[in-house]
């Protein structure tokens, strides 16, 4: 992603920042671009996918499976 900065462009980039905004302020800054790119990934999932994504707090619901009586038999005996 940054291969083309190096260690020496990331270090400057974050005495920049530091200049810019202070210590106090880049906590702050970055969970709002967190924030940000979290839902633009959401965003991007459900224009793509199928509209309906499963977060991952909320687990599917299992549920069994429906049978008919007539697909369960009722004798098992071999015959004679």
């Amino acid at each position: 992603m940054f291969s083309g900065i190096g260690t020496p462009g990331i270090i400057l980039l974050v005495i920049l920042a530091l200049l810019l905004f202070g210590p106090n302020k880049l906590p702050e800054l970055g969970r709002a671009v967190g924030r940000t790119f979290r839902e633009f990934k959401e965003g991007a999932r459900e224009i793509i996918g199928d509209g309906d994504p499963v977060k991952k707090s909320e687990a599917p619901v299992p549920t069994a499976p429906q049978t008919v009586a007539a697909d369960i038999p009722q004798d098992k005996r071999l015959p004679e």
